[in-house]
């Protein structure tokens, strides 16, 4: 993973980022693990800590297709915010982890990422979409560790070389979450 990671308005927030969250899922699904665009904006499933458990049947699947989904807003600017989805890929081989990051954010930095304080390093950005620019990384065991044992997270945009912006994470309810993704 390490190498990998190398390379009053408030209500209104709240539903853009709820939007966002519906479409980015459907997004990433068509565009990353399916042939087919998926058609239905994944229904929540279940809830642990501020994680979503949201599933759907794509077109032609014979099978539901869930994702740990958090949507978090940087503390001192609420209109900057990620989207962070954990899944496994449809054939259960890989476990994905992928951030949705705000247009604008600068591409060749990519996209930081510290648990506990502990820096895991940076991925890099694989595409941009109309929602947002996609960080990807296959989830190797130390970084599923982490995150299962973490109790913060901080993923790190930058809108400048010089101008890296945190978005803080709770992990309250990924380790179960996690363990009850089909």
């Amino acid at each position: 993973m390490e190498e990998a990671m190398q390379q009053g308005s408030s209500c209104r927030s709240r539903a853009q980022v709820g939007r966002r969250v519906a479409a980015a899922f459907s997004l990433l699904l068509a565009a990353c693990l399916l042939p087919a665009p998926a058609a239905a904006q994944g229904m929540v499933k279940a809830k642990f800590g501020d994680w979503e458990m949201r599933c759907e049947t794509p077109p032609g699947a014979s099978r539901e297709q869930c994702a740990l989904i958090q949507s978090i807003a940087a503390e001192d600017k609420p209109n900057v915010n990620l989207v962070v989805i954990v899944l496994k890929t449809a054939d259960n081989k890989s476990r994905l982890l992928r951030v949705i990051a705000p247009l604008g954010v600068l591409l060749p930095a990519g996209l930081g990422l510290k648990v506990d304080q502990t820096d895991v390093g940076r991925a890099g950005f694989v595409r941009c979409l109309p929602t947002g620019c996609i960080a990807e990384v296959v989830m190797e065991d130390k970084l599923l560790e982490q995150l299962r044992g973490g109790t913060n997270a901080t993923f790190i945009i930058f809108n400048t070389p010089e101008e890296g912006v945190g978005l803080p994470m709770i992990l309250t309810g990924f380790k179960d979450g996690y363990e009850k993704l089909p």
